[in-house]
């Protein structure tokens, strides 16, 4: 096995080397993250983007630090290039959140003294989307379900109809 500090002091791969890392004061990667210094294209001043590796688009684009001479940035280093990974990472997993909220949703409402849990499940295909309404018994045994509309509204209301209606489709 290789040691790579041994080989390498600042214990930065040789970039020469095929798939090794580029670690450069504009440019770094590690992590499954590349961190590129751009110039900011709305003012004097520059801009980093994190780019997850085998995604086309940035996951986060933000403000850079210039450097002491006011006119080149910051470069990068080990400290900042895991500091902006933990941000961007935090923005993915709050997208994810975001749109996992938007896809999967649950209530619980009052029929004939009757608590139901109804879920909603969007699949989001990209010519036929559609949701899969779904509801349990308090024992948590499913009574009804039915696929449906993906622009279906679910509330209190329109779920208290849809099992009032023996579970057909609300559409």
């Amino acid at each position: 096995m290789t040691d790579l500090a041994s080989e390498n002091p600042d214990n930065h791969p040789d970039s020469e080397e095929e798939g090794a890392l580029v670690q450069e004061a504009r440019l770094w990667q590690g992590n499954g993250w590349t961190a590129k210094v751009i110039k900011n294209e709305e003012d004097e001043g520059w801009a980093v983007a994190m780019i997850r590796d085998g995604e086309p688009e940035p996951a986060l684009v933000g403000p850079w630090t210039m450097g002491r001479d006011k006119k080149n940035p910051k470069p990068l280093d080990v400290n900042a290039f895991h500091t902006l990974v933990k941000t961007a990472s935090e923005v993915i997993r709050r997208h994810e959140q975001q749109l996992q909220a938007i896809l999967h949703k649950k209530l619980w409402v009052m029929v004939d003294d009757v608590e139901y849990k109804v879920t909603m499940e969007i699949v989001p295909d990209e010519e036929h989307p559609f949701a899969k309404l779904a509801a349990f018994n308090p024992d948590g045994d499913l009574v009804g379900s039915v696929r449906t509309s993906a622009g279906f509204k679910l509330t209190g209301t329109s779920a208290a109809k849809w099992i009032e209606s023996g579970f057909r489709d609300p559409a």
